[in-house]
């Protein structure tokens, strides 16, 4: 979340009781801000994201939980074709050999299935007895291959369509896990939306436009994310730490040509900032400032764009911006949380948060 700026009438009398006491004013304070007065250093105690810690608690866990159904719905479904393919293909084979369980009862019945004791009578010489014994283990062994091989093909056909059902039911439990998570995300932010507002809501569009996309963050072998902690130095002027996810978001952002001010750590507060898991991207170019218009608005529309884009890629938990929170389970919604300020309305930058 982006500090507000301090009123100029604060500056003005710092300078004035330091200038009292005899204290020196530094040459060039006056331009060390970003241009146009905008304030880019993070407030390092603050919590101005908007909304409560309760409501940021809220849908930190359902979006988590519904990414965490939703990975292990597209796991299953996977899974499932996989397991249709395999049965499609062992259904084929359990034809083949009935076919040949079909020639075997064919020439029984055709032969009458002689015994082997007459098989063996009906031989003049002990060659021919010998021979006649052999070719007789030869048939009697084909024979036996060809109904194991038949009935191991329907074992396997049934333990498939097990399998199959099995993955049905997963499907099902997931799916009514991420109707769960959506309600619970919707339902805290109904309950947060329901207060007075102190300011008008901004009906304008944020929605923007993105075709980029970006490189995947690394999953565990199963599609799931990885636990990580904020072992990353924070590259941002925020300083601190963020998590290699935030690192990589925070990377392919700038690579797809998102390029102004960005802070992320912050060591006070609550949410995903001093865990190392959130963002702030200023829309304006020297930092955060008043409400986003123009070029500015577009580029902010734009960046929200693309991590709703790449939200599986990137492990994005929401995004909010200009007043309203997109979540990978309900879209865009209403998020009048703030203080009706720029940085508590994110009106002046668009603030993401990681798995």
């Amino acid at each position: 979340m982006a500090p507000a700026r301090p009123p100029a009438a604060r500056l003005a009398a710092l300078i004035v009781m330091m200038v009292t006491l005899g204290v020196a004013v530094p040459v060039g304070a006056a331009t060390a801000a970003p241009p146009g007065g905008l304030r880019a250093a993070a407030a390092p105690d603050g919590d101005e994201e908007g909304g409560t810690p309760a409501l940021r608690a809220q849908l930190d866990a359902a979006s988590k939980g519904y990414l965490d159904a939703k990975r292990a719905l597209d796991t299953s479904v996977q899974r499932q074709q996989q397991l249709a393919t395999k049965l499609k293909a062992t259904e084929a084979e359990m034809t083949v050999r009935n076919g040949k369980v079909g020639e075997i009862a064919g020439v029984a019945y055709r032969t009458g299935r002689l015994s082997t004791v007459s098989a063996l009578l009906n031989t003049n010489t002990p060659e021919g007895f010998m021979d006649r014994a052999a070719a007789l283990d030869v048939v009697a062994a084909n024979e036996d291959r060809v109904l194991r091989d038949l009935h191991a093909t329907r074992d396997e056909a049934n333990r498939t369509r097990t399998a199959l059902d099995g993955e049905i039911r997963e499907q099902r439990k997931q799916v009514e896990v991420m109707a769960k998570r959506k309600e619970q995300a919707e339902r805290a932010l109904t309950v947060a939306t329901s207060k007075p507002r102190t300011t008008a809501a901004d009906t304008s569009s944020n929605r923007g436009t993105s075709t980029a996309n970006a490189e995947p963050a690394p999953r565990n072998s199963d599609g799931s994310w990885p636990s990580e902690s904020c072992s990353i130095n924070d590259p941002t002027p925020a300083s601190g730490c963020i998590t290699p996810r935030t690192l990589h978001a925070l990377n392919q952002a700038k690579a797809a040509g998102f390029t102004r001010y960005v802070s992320c750590h912050r060591s006070g507060g609550s949410g995903e900032h001093p865990k190392g898991r959130a963002c702030d991207f200023a829309a304006q170019k020297g930092g955060f400032g008043g409400i986003a218009s123009g070029g500015d608005k577009t580029y902010g529309n734009n960046l929200a764009a693309y991590f709703i884009r790449n939200s599986d890629r990137l492990a994005v938990l929401y995004v909010i911006w200009f007043r309203q929170i997109w979540l990978p389970s309900s879209g865009w919604k209403s998020y009048s949380g703030g203080n009706g300020d720029p940085s508590s309305d994110h009106t002046n930058h668009v603030h993401l948060s990681v798995y």
